[in-house]
């Protein structure tokens, strides 16, 4: 078989750009609505969300590579880096340089691409790794970098990138293209073309030892964040992880051909409902403050217990609901309390109930709870 690299078109990708011109002014609208959401927060209201999105976006990138990192461990670090108000948890070698790479990101993002830039991303994702050969530097090992699955005596190769011989070519084209690009340059692209043109490339040549999901990745953002002249607070990695199965399908897809619709077209998909799930959390925190405080002496310290804890969350809630032994194990209710507690969470118009007796479930009255199914096919 033939990958994508050793076709004599490689980097001259086609695809149909007018199938992509809905999604590209879709997200160019939807971006207006997440900057005047924004505006609905206070000061540390929007600080937190800040946090809470990137960090999250990170958690969730980790998770794609099947990496676990602790998420009130990497919003801690990242408020710090931000130079906002954080507690002083400590955090492991990973989750620090994680940390590190998503708050460069953000406060960067407008920054052409360099090697070195790229250089930094990995030493500070690669944080604490003792078993790699190459850190903050091009892979070098002359071995084939192949990406496989199965038992060693019969491994199945989903794919192998370019020899670490040519990665610095490689990697040449791919910055100078992907720098000109950019919103003011030569050759500017809409946003979503970039950035999925830029993940598909990068992740191709696969430049590091280790750690090229999440650079590609943090790519995309980047050239997101640079199409919209903002910081972008699009959960992309969140919304991969979401789709994981069928990621890894387009991306073995595209990994045969330079003819990339399939491609395009459901990356375009992903970033819209990325921001979909970014506008619903905005509008989450923002109904989640109003109902605090429509309720203020209003609930007793149990409640107020159960309702913080069931809208750190977020807007998905509890899978399935709240059920009376869930509140009762938050809270340390008895069964008779629990019951009366929930009744009147439920008459004060913070909970909505669904179902009866030990069958009921309780969610959050709150209008984006259910807002964003997905619009994604998982195949």
């Amino acid at each position: 078989m033939a990958w994508n690299w050793q076709l004599s078109d490689w980097t001259r990708f086609a695809f149909d750009e007018e199938r992509l011109r809905d999604a590209e002014a879709r997200f160019l609208k939807g971006s207006g609505v997440v900057v005047g959401s924004m505006h609905h927060l206070d000061g540390d209201a929007r600080q937190g969300m800040v946090v809470e999105l990137i960090s999250q976006e990170m958690v969730d990138s980790s998770a794609i590579e099947g990496e676990v990192l602790d998420r009130a461990s990497v919003q801690s670090s990242i408020a710090r880096q931000l130079g906002l108000a954080a507690d002083k948890r400590r955090s492991n070698p990973a989750e620090a340089g994680a940390a590190d790479l998503m708050a460069d990101l953000y406060r960067r993002y407008a920054e052409p691409m360099t090697d070195q830039l790229l250089f930094d991303w990995h030493g500070m994702l690669m944080n604490g790794r003792r078993d790699l050969a190459d850190i903050g530097a091009y892979r070098s090992d002359t071995a084939p970098m192949q990406i496989v699955s199965g038992a060693l005596h019969a491994p199945r190769v989903h794919f192998e990138a370019p020899p670490s011989d040519r990665v610095p070519e490689e990697m040449a084209r791919f910055i100078a293209w992907f720098n000109g690009g950019a919103p003011r340059a030569s050759a500017p692209l809409p946003a979503i073309t970039r950035a999925a043109i830029a993940h598909l490339w990068f992740e191709t040549i696969h430049p590091f030892e280790d750690g090229n999901g999440r650079l590609g990745r943090a790519i995309a953002e980047k050239a997101l964040a640079q199409g919209l002249e903002a910081p972008t607070l699009t959960a992309l990695a969140a919304t991969i992880n979401r789709h994981k199965k069928a990621y890894y399908a387009h991306l073995h897809r595209a990994s045969q051909t330079n003819r990339i619709d399939a491609w395009m077209g459901w990356f375009a998909d992903i970033v819209l409902e990325a921001q979909e799930r970014t506008i619903g959390r905005i509008g989450f925190l923002i109904e989640k403050t109003r109902l605090l405080d429509r309720l203020q002496g209003r609930i007793n310290h149990r409640q107020e217990k159960a309702l913080i804890r069931m809208m750190a969350e977020g807007p998905d809630g509890f899978v399935g609901g709240l059920s009376a032994r869930n509140y009762r194990s938050i809270t340390d209710a008895a069964s008779a309390t629990a019951t009366r507690d929930l009744a009147e969470l439920v008459a004060l118009g913070a909970l909505e109930r669904i179902g009866e007796r030990r069958y009921a479930r309780y969610h959050l009255a709150i209008g984006n709870r259910s807002a964003l199914t997905g619009r994604v096919s998982s195949t």
